[in-house]
């Protein structure tokens, strides 16, 4: 019994496994619960702001798009003033001008 001892206290130490993560091309190595949270929202998500510190990228910026009525040499022209309600299409009328963000 007490070569079994012997024998189990001779086996080498069990290294500690590295956690690594691939961010713009470059391994980095990283605790395992930072690990989590980048394999979660995926590497392509992060950002290198220094040559050892990174970041998520901030969130797109949604690009709004959206008519407008504007005078123009031809447009329509409104029964009472009111757009539900085009007359017809005329000189100087009023038209509708898609415009984004």
């Amino acid at each position: 019994m007490s070569e079994l001892l012997k024998a189990l206290r001779s086996l080498p130490q069990r290294v500690e496994k590295q956690h690594t993560v691939c961010i713009e091309g470059r391994q980095i190595t990283v605790s395992l619960e930072q690990k989590k949270e980048i394999l979660s929202k995926g590497e392509q998500s992060y950002h290198w702001v220094s040559p050892t510190k990174f970041e998520p990228k901030p969130p797109p910026k949604p690009k709004a798009k959206f008519s407008v009525l504007v005078k123009a040499d031809k447009g329509y022209s409104f029964e009472d003033n009111d757009i539900h309600w085009p007359k017809g299409i005329v000189e100087n009328g009023e038209t509708w001008l898609t415009e984004s963000e």
